[in-house]
């Protein structure tokens, strides 16, 4: 039997596996959300990276670990869960996953407990999980797990070697998968791809992604101690008549940073080796008749979008093509809402993600900005980096690109090609940079089928039945997941 006949045959068994245990699948789904997991607090990091393991071990790894991977270069890293499959074919794929998440924030505005996984109705769709991680992303991880489980239960093995390496960091830089990855560097080369989860947009198309942007997040400090002036502790408020403020003193500071409309950063130098989108007009064409600026407007109920952003171009020009430098928030004093009181804060703090693209330098980013600081009067002012993800470019011309170019063309889906060059996403970073610069230089590819949304919002969902919208749900995310498995091991 050739090998096109024989995928297909298996492939065959492998979507009635699916069918068949549709209902224990998404179960699954709900156990891994229902233990928390949260990278920026540690709650339930190891419990869930324990988890983790014990899904690869079910899978049959020979190795499945939890790394401790220690200190690294920006702090204490959470573990990452590694396992190792081999089904003694000619081909190994990496594949990535992620089992840290966000914080709930406010629960009251949660429709269903954010760790329970709550499944019901949400228009336009028949029927959601709703959950922290539900699409970012235990819920495409698992459906990436639940597929290869299928695989393995009907046809005993699995069309391809695996080293699956799952995350607690993504939500802090990575900066454990960053150690590990440098440590692990001479067993994890050997792969032959590196791949992953994906979703659709709310219009049914799919963005592959191969690259990511780049990201340095850094938190500035403004104190009394390191200013010289002011309380060197909090006191009453009353001492202002007589007090100078750290507080004030970093609203100011943050002033000089970015123009008046806070969308135009003033630090020397900023923009420099950005490239223009001169040279990638005719693949923006392209992606404009996918883009409506109205549209996401609406879904991120935002009355306007910036001055420059309206329409198709300029919004993906802004996207695709330019750094940011974003307040993610800021804190010192009296914090908690509703809090009478009057203080003098002797220590203010603000926390900043820095986007930045080809051919910018996380590193060079903060030194600009720590000698802007310095030229403006703020040589007190402290800089910490938390973590810093590198921009990678992406690749179409990839055995595994092509495997899940493939896989969108069985199942009916539109995808979109995006830009090499600019951002080469819409979204948030994600660690390409590991697997796809130094130390591996191994062909990336992320993507899948299947939708979700409010990454890092309330009410974050998973589409399990799409009713009438233009998605696809969770069932037929497992088949696009298995399908993607077995076209990589057959291009």
């Amino acid at each position: 039997m050739d090998k096109r006949k024989l995928k297909n045959e298996e492939l065959k068994l492998v979507y009635g596996d699916i069918e068949a245990n549709r209902d224990a699948h998404l179960r699954r789904v709900k156990e891994w959300i229902q233990q928390p997991s949260v990278s920026n607090t540690g709650e339930g990091i190891d419990e869930c990276a324990e988890l983790t393991r014990r899904y690869f071990e079910k899978l049959g790894c020979e190795r499945a670990e939890v790394v401790d991977v220690g200190e690294t270069k920006w702090g204490k890293g959470n573990p990452v869960v590694y396992g190792e499959y081999d089904a003694g074919q000619d081909k190994t794929l990496l594949l990535y996953f992620m089992y840290d998440v966000m914080p709930v924030q406010d629960e009251a505005q949660w429709v269903s407990p954010p760790w329970e996984g709550a499944v019901v109705k949400m228009a336009p769709y028949e029927k959601v999980l709703i959950g922290r991680g539900a699409v970012n992303s235990k819920g495409p991880g698992m459906a990436m797990l639940n597929a290869l489980q299928s695989i393995k239960n009907t046809t005993g093995n699995l069309p391809v070697n695996l080293k699956l390496i799952a995350e607690g960091d993504e939500e802090r830089m990575s900066i454990g998968l960053h150690k590990f990855v440098n440590d692990r560097k001479a067993e994890l080369r050997d792969a032959d791809a590196v791949s992953g989860f994906g979703w659709q947009r709310e219009d049914g198309t799919a963005w592959p992604l191969s690259g990511s942007e780049g990201c340095v997040y850094v938190e500035l400090e403004t104190s009394g101690e390191s200013w010289g002036r002011g309380p060197q502790m909090n006191v009453h408020g009353l001492f202002k008549r007589v007090l100078d403020s750290p507080a004030w003193r970093h609203i100011k500071m943050l002033s000089t940073l970015v123009s008046e409309d806070g969308n135009d950063v003033l630090v020397k130098g900023w923009n420099d080796g950005i490239e223009g989108p001169e040279g990638e007009l005719e693949e923006l064409k392209e992606v404009e008749r996918y883009v409506d600026p109205g549209s996401i407007k609406s879904a991120l109920k935002a009355p306007k979008l910036m001055k420059g952003a309206a329409t198709k171009r300029d919004f993906l020009v802004k996207s695709l093509y330019s750094s940011t430098l974003n307040l993610d928030g800021i804190w010192g004093g009296l914090t908690e809402p509703g809090t009478a009181g009057a203080v003098l804060p002797s220590k203010v703090t603000s926390k900043h993600d820095i986007r930045y693209v080809p051919h910018q330098d996380g590193e060079d980013l903060v030194n600009k900005l720590r000698r802007h600081l310095d030229s403006h009067g703020y040589r007190d002012v402290k800089i910490k980096v938390i973590g810093d993800v590198k921009w990678t470019r992406c690749r179409y011309d990839t055995p595994i690109a092509e495997a899940l170019f493939k896989t969108y063309r069985e199942f009916g889906v539109k995808y979109v090609k995006l830009p090499t060059f600019g951002m080469v996403g819409l979204g948030p970073y994600w660690p390409a940079y590991l697997f796809a610069r130094d130390p591996l230089k191994l062909d990336v590819c992320m993507g899948g089928i299947g939708h979700g949304g409010r990454f890092h919002a309330a009410n974050e969902y998973l589409v399990v039945e799409p009713g009438s919208a233009p998605v696809k749900g969770f069932v037929d995310s497992e088949k696009a997941a298995a399908s993607l498995v077995y076209n990589f091991a057959a291009g």
